[in-house]
């Protein structure tokens, strides 16, 4: 296959959007970004729900096939791509439940609580809107106790699902680097564990590359 036909489509204001370029960054591939306008609803335009038919970013395109949903996009980049001796997965099963596990604590635990926090303290704020206090606080308290089982687990492996950085880690990167600007940091800096883990997998640099895409201007 030629790797020159890889495209993401997406947007990087999209955490989803920003998984799947760390991942393609981490495995090396060459591609092509295209960005969707999500404020000029070009998510809804049929074009693009002929790619994603819930109208969601991102899309990613191998030259066979279109994928969307981008824990699925990223679980299989990791297998059809892995670099020998560098996998993001494991292909022994029992050690991948354990992977799985922790994806699925990050869609279901992790991400709706850091959702809240960005939306409450980053994006109504840049909008001119107040932020509703008590929500941010349900959600910070819900999410340090979160934060308490990662210290827990931290405390006995380097990363999530084992002492190897993993799909499991690579998918808190968007809503890490969001959480650590905003009052939430104090959450991560006063657990260890936790904090060491942030800083580790966020100074990876795959996810440089992928900063270094959001200071560009998208045409």
């Amino acid at each position: 296959m030629d790797i020159k036909n890889f495209k993401v489509y997406g947007s990087l204001s999209s955490p989803a959007t920003l998984k799947v370029l760390a991942c393609v960054f981490e495995h090396d591939l060459d591609f092509d970004f295209v960005h969707i306008d999500l404020e000029a609803g070009e998510h809804k335009q049929p074009s693009f729900l002929a790619m994603s038919p819930f109208g969601q970013v991102p899309v990613f395109d191998d030259g066979d096939m279109k994928r969307f949903e981008s824990r699925a996009i990223i679980r299989s980049i990791a297998h059809e791509y892995g670099k020998k001796g560098e996998e993001l997965i494991y292909w022994e099963c029992k050690r991948q439940a354990i992977v799985a596990d922790w994806i699925d604590v990050e869609d279901h635990k992790f991400e709706p609580l850091a959702l809240k926090l960005v939306f409450e303290w980053v994006d109504k704020p840049s909008k001119g809107l107040t932020p509703d206090e008590s929500v941010a606080a349900e959600a910070e308290a819900d999410l340090a106790a979160v934060l308490d089982v990662y210290e827990a687990r931290l405390s006995k492996f380097k990363y999530l699902a084992s002492d190897d950085y993993t799909i499991a880690d690579l998918l808190h990167l968007p809503n890490l680097q969001a959480l650590l600007g905003t009052k939430a940091k104090r959450l991560f800096e006063s657990r260890p564990h936790v904090s060491t883990w942030c800083f580790d997998i966020l100074a990876r640099p795959a996810w440089s590359k992928v900063l270094e895409m959001q200071k560009k201007p998208q045409a």
